[in-house]
Formats: structure tokens, C-alpha cells, sequence
């Protein structure tokens, strides 16, 4: 039996744990199995008293660089095109479950972000309660580029956090913005020197964690009943929209354009 290659580990230091991508070599590039271990990793800690805050970092020079477009298990496929869209939107709600389980984790989790933080990227961090910077930080939803439709939930917490109008410049776009960009529109809450980021997170999450635990999650679930009204039924509409173009000609035209100068000449099919 084979076993399944390690994308994110799970360290603990005391009353802090840490669920870190683990594919510096990808740039941390996220599949099907990026979002299953990371679900398996925080319900390790879903119940552990001893565990107070959660950091959510990744290795390397880059957060996530969007998806893996290589990994062969991430092709989804079907008998007709039906069949093909009914997989997509089966398999976009079972992302949506996997995410949630970080979300919805009772401890606070922190989110360090440097280089790199594109597409599923940006929606993985999202999911988190806090998002610290570094300087060499860029983030973007590319999704439009590829002929794609944003379909894990970051575009609607997003849109929650800095507002419908930038999500949609960002998403309408593809467009790269900077730390400082990012900080100045609330998508992220601090931007520190990139040699400092792991050390400054780890400093915040000590500083959490010496507060009274069940206080602390009593806000984080009394503030996110707030900002997540509505959002289960959004949810189900997304990957109901975003299975649509999962099937499209100018998705295929896209992604067969990754890695080429030449631009696709999406025509609406």
C-alpha cells in the first residue's frame, strides 16, 4: 500500500501548535491532498486542551502559489459533461467541508504569509482569524486569467474583510498587490520585515495564548457568527457557479496557456 506524500505536518510548541505547508519545492502548491491533510491536521487539534492558539505558515519562500495544475489525482472527470460538472460541484462542496474545519477550529488561528499567496492561497488564508505579512508578501486571485471561477469561499470572506468593490478589482483583474497594498485594504492586519515574520507570529500566538482559552474562543465564535451570516448558503451558490466553468472551452484553453507567453483568447464558451 502506498503511502499518501506528506504536504502539511503538524509541530507543537507548548500551548502553540503549528500546521505548516510542507512543499517549499512546489512553492506549497495546492491539490486535493493539500486540503485533505490540512482538515486531518487541525481536527488533531479540534480537542486538545493543551493547544491554545494555531499558526498556519508554510516553508519556504512562498504562502501557497495557487494550485498544482500537475498532479494527476487532481483531474476531475466524468462519463458527459453533466456528469463531469455534477463532480466538480461535489468535489468543491468537499473542499468547502475541509476548510471549514480550519475555520471553524474553537482556537485562534494565525496565519503567516510571505512571498507567494495566489489563488487557493489567498482563499487558505482567509480561513484564518489573523494574517500577518511579510514585506516580500504578494497576493492575487488569478482565477479570471485561467478562465476559471474563484470556488473555495476565500472571494466571499474576502469580500467580508476588505469590501466587495477591491475583492472585485483583485478577482476581475488577476492583478498582484503588495504587503503594504493588502495592509492598507485590511487584508491583512500587520507587515513586518520578511526576516522577522516567523519570530513575530510565534511572539503573537505566545501572547494569545496566555489568555484565558474559553474567553478567547467565546470571541472568536461571538465575531464570526457576526462576519459569517449567510455565508452557508453562499457557499452551496458558489460551487454551483464555479462547477459551470470547471467544463467551459476557455477553461481548457487556460490552463493549456499556463507557462506559455501567449495569452488565451478566451471567447465565452
Amino acid at each position: 500500500m502506498n503511502e499518501r506524500p506528506v504536504h502539511v505536518r503538524l509541530d507543537r510548541f507548548g500551548p502553540v501548535a503549528e500546521i505548516v505547508l510542507d512543499r517549499p519545492e512546489k512553492l506549497n502548491a495546492w491539490s486535493w491532498e493539500s486540503a485533505r491533510q490540512i482538515a486531518a491536521r487541525a481536527d488533531e487539534l479540534r480537542f486538545d486542551s493543551d493547544i491554545r492558539v494555531v499558526v498556519l505558515r508554510a516553508e519556504g519562500r512562498a504562502f501557497c502559489a495557487g494550485v498544482d495544475f500537475g498532479m494527476p489525482e487532481d483531474r476531475v472527470t466524468g462519463r458527459s459533461p453533466a456528469e463531469k460538472m455534477r463532480n466538480y460541484y461535489e468535489k468543491f462542496r468537499w473542499v468547502h467541508e475541509r476548510f471549514a474545519v480550519l475555520a471553524h477550529l474553537p482556537q485562534p488561528v494565525v496565519v503567516a504569509v510571505r512571498g507567494y499567496c495566489l489563488g487557493a492561497g489567498l482563499e487558505l488564508a482567509m480561513m484564518g482569524d489573523i494574517r500577518i505579512a511579510a514585506e516580500d508578501a504578494r497576493f492575487a486571485l488569478p482565477e479570471a486569467k485561467v478562465g476559471v471561477s474563484i470556488d473555495a469561499g476565500g472571494d466571499m470572506r474576502l469580500a467580508n474583510q476588505i469590501g466587495p468593490g477591491r475583492t472585485k478589482l483583485l478577482a476581475f483583474t488577476g492583478r498582484r498587490i503588495d504587503a503594504e497594498t493588502a495592509l492598507a485594504w485590511g487584508m491583512v492586519e500587520e507587515v513586518v520585515p520578511t526576516e522577522d515574520l516567523l519570530s513575530h507570529v510565534r511572539a503573537l500566538a505566545g501572547e494569545i495564548a496566555r489568555n484565558a482559552p474559553l474567553a478567547v474562543q467565546g470571541i472568536k465564535r461571538t465575531v464570526n457568527a457576526w462576519a459569517e451570516r449567510g455565508i452557508a448558503d453562499a457557499m452551496r451558490f458558489e460551487a454551483a457557479s464555479a462547477s459551470i466553468m470547471f467544463v467551459s472551452e476557455d477553461m481548457a484553453k487556460g490552463y493549456a496557456s499556463m507557462g506559455k507567453d501567449a495569452l488565451p483568447e478566451f471567447e465565452g464558451l
